[in-house]
């Protein structure tokens, strides 16, 4: 998973003019019996963006984890607007530190059957990988913006898809007391041997 570029069509704040913004992903994985096996997670940010910026993600590394058997993996996104620069700046450290691709002993997370919204995929993933407080409680004056996950499914059994990309458009918009924002994140997935479909957010 690798992030393209992010359009700020319309900011949240109409005063100042500028939005701080962050945005958090995470890859999942899941084995055949929906069971919580690996996690990769990053993390962007802090930045002021003007009504306006297209903000390119070249030089930003992908997050990558093995396909389970029959499993699935979870690609989710958040964008945040952050009113606490500098606590969003450690966490942020603190992601980052830990990205890369963590093994999560089977049991050790459960989460149920039911589909998770992008937020919980990704506080998940945090979780797993040792950061125990959840996103919404250590940036609980931070809005989210926006969510987004696509599941990506093994299809190993499937010779004829060697390689699969896919290139991942979100649009957020919404309201927020008087200000309106809308934003638009493009991200990219590339796995071998898979099926894709949109999983379900609220």
């Amino acid at each position: 998973m690798k992030l393209s570029q992010l359009k700020a069509v319309n900011l949240e704040e109409t005063l100042t003019r500028k939005d701080e913004l962050m945005m958090t992903w995470s890859l999942t994985a899941f084995d055949s019996k929906n069971r919580l096996v690996g996690v990769a997670s990053s993390a962007w940010g802090v930045e002021k963006v003007q009504k306006g910026a297209v903000l390119s993600f070249e030089n930003q590394a992908p997050v990558q984890v093995s396909m389970p058997k029959g499993g699935k993996v979870v690609a989710s996104l958040l964008l945040i607007e952050v009113d606490d620069y500098s606590q969003a700046q450690q966490w942020i450290k603190r992601v980052r530190d830990i990205n890369g691709w963590i093994q999560v002993p089977v049991g050790f997370f459960e989460i149920g059957a039911e589909l998770l919204t992008p937020l919980k995929y990704v506080t998940t993933a945090l979780a797993a990988a040792g950061m125990g407080v959840q996103l919404t409680d250590r940036l609980d004056k931070d809005d989210v913006l926006g969510q987004s996950s696509v599941e990506l499914r093994d299809s190993s059994n499937d010779r004829q898809k060697k390689e699969t990309a896919m290139h991942v458009p979100a649009r957020f918009s919404g309201r927020h007391l008087r200000d309106s924002f809308e934003y638009q994140v493009d991200y990219d997935i590339r796995l071998r041997r898979i099926k894709i479909k949109p999983a379900s957010s609220r």
